[in-house]
């Protein structure tokens, strides 16, 4: 019989790679799917769709019935108000968790959480995983670092500089953070879901030992660009007065941004590279891309999309 997943942010960057790596392995999916999102791309993929969200018990009830594993992909990086960080990340992941207590449920979380005192969306990650370590079914969190690739928005920005020979950074010596391409996330997960491993908390990455500066992403940048990059380094100063600005139009009635003050001490946060490399190793985690041509692929498919 065909296995059943149950699968949560199959709308947001990381859902559609990771709705498209199940459904490669055979898996018969059900999404949830929030009533004002448009669906993920399911070309030929076998999936039956539960509208609501993560605060909607029914809904939740109606995913999970009969699920043989749920994979709890969505979260908030942004928000308009602190609180809702926690109502999303943290209860959220409590409500689902209590639905299904008996049934393995495979959490993707962030680096972030690592770190819960630096702002509330690191506090709310921690929370969640916290939340999964109290069930008494089978449970994984899987700590992503940064993430980019084919869909991403948050990091377009960089791109979109880079295109003019000026890589930006922020200013902090001796900074170093891990990375991952969105779809080797989406493998790694799929294998987590394929090959199960003890309850625990673990990281994932790109393989690359100790992570990168700054500079190696500029060069990769520019290497798939076909052009010399210049890092310029942004103080702090300046992205606390970028943030405030975001946050004043927020309270005007503007759309979440990413950017916020609270946002400022996870940017200049000097460490944020994996040191954990044991889920890779159990389940054989081999990614597919590293730094450079992950840049290029990602940037191949801006310019596709015209978004480059």
């Amino acid at each position: 019989m065909q296995k059943r997943i149950a699968v949560t942010g199959a709308t947001g960057f990381v859902g559609p790679h990771l709705v498209a790596a199940l459904a490669r392995r055979g898996w018969k999916l059900r999404l949830l799917v929030r009533r004002w999102s448009p669906l993920p791309p399911l070309a030929g993929v076998d999936a039956e769709i539960v509208w609501g969200d993560l605060a909607d018990e029914t809904a939740l009830r109606a995913l999970v019935n009969g699920i043989d594993i749920v994979v709890h992909a969505a979260g908030l990086i942004k928000a308009g108000r602190r609180e809702d960080f926690a109502t999303v990340n943290r209860d959220g992941t409590a409500r689902l968790s209590a639905l299904a207590p008996e049934t393995p449920l495979i959490l993707l979380s962030s680096l972030a959480a690592r770190e819960p005192h630096l702002s509330p969306y690191a506090a709310s990650k921690h929370a969640a995983e916290e939340a999964l370590a109290s069930r008494s079914g089978p449970w994984l969190a899987l700590r992503a670092p940064a993430v980019y690739g084919p869909g991403d928005r948050e990091t377009l920005a960089y791109f979109r500089s880079a295109r003019w020979g000026i890589a930006l950074q922020p200013a902090v010596p001796g900074a170093r953070l891990s990375l991952i391409h969105v779809a080797d996330l989406a493998e790694a997960v799929a294998l987590a879901v394929e090959r199960p491993v003890p309850a625990a908390v673990y990281e994932i990455d790109d393989g690359h030992e100790g992570g990168y500066c700054y500079a190696d992403m500029a060069k990769a940048a520019g290497q798939a660009l076909g052009r010399p990059e210049r890092t310029v380094g942004i103080p702090r100063i300046l992205i606390v007065a970028i943030a405030a600005a975001n946050q004043m139009a927020q309270s005007l009635g503007g759309d979440a941004r990413i950017l916020t003050r609270d946002k400022v001490s996870e940017i200049f946060h000097p460490d944020w590279v994996v040191h954990d490399r044991r889920f890779a190793s159990m389940v054989g985690f081999a990614p597919h891309f590293d730094l450079e041509t992950g840049f290029h692929d990602t940037i191949l498919w801006y310019r596709s999309q015209k978004w480059l």
